[in-house]
């Protein structure tokens, strides 16, 4: 098991992790030591328990507000996947296209037939 030197509080910690896990134990202990130092810097020195206690609080604090989010995100999420699959389960949109009433297609059918016989009696006149 490799050990990974970590520094909270200007304090160093030797710690244990599994094989691969180094950068995520470096990473959590950077976010704790931030934390540390935020109470420090506000409330002054403290005794090391303590202020490592107050800091883990915080970063539990955050992390359950960010579970919160992440949960409301999922609620979300399936609610739009719902109505996508409502949405593609519903027949495709009908597209109308508009038709020449039938009324005004005979009146004009009539009036080529007019302009033909006439064509028809101006050429006879001609000739």
């Amino acid at each position: 098991m490799p050990q990974v030197e970590i520094t909270i509080g200007s304090r160093s910690f030797e710690v244990a992790c599994q094989e691969g896990e180094e950068q995520y134990l470096v990473s959590a202990a950077k976010m704790l030591d931030a934390e540390a130092a935020h109470l420090s810097a506000q409330i002054g020195r403290m005794p090391e328990g303590r202020m490592l206690l107050m800091a883990g609080l915080m970063l539990a604090d955050r992390t359950a507000g960010l579970e919160d989010q992440v949960r409301e995100l999922e609620a979300e999420q399936a609610n739009l996947r719902a109505h996508i699959a409502e949405a593609a389960a519903r027949p495709a949109a009908r597209i109308e296209v508009p038709v020449i009433p039938q009324e005004l297609h005979d009146g004009m059918a009539e009036i080529a037939a007019r302009a033909e016989a006439l064509a028809e009696q101006a050429e006879q006149a001609e000739a």
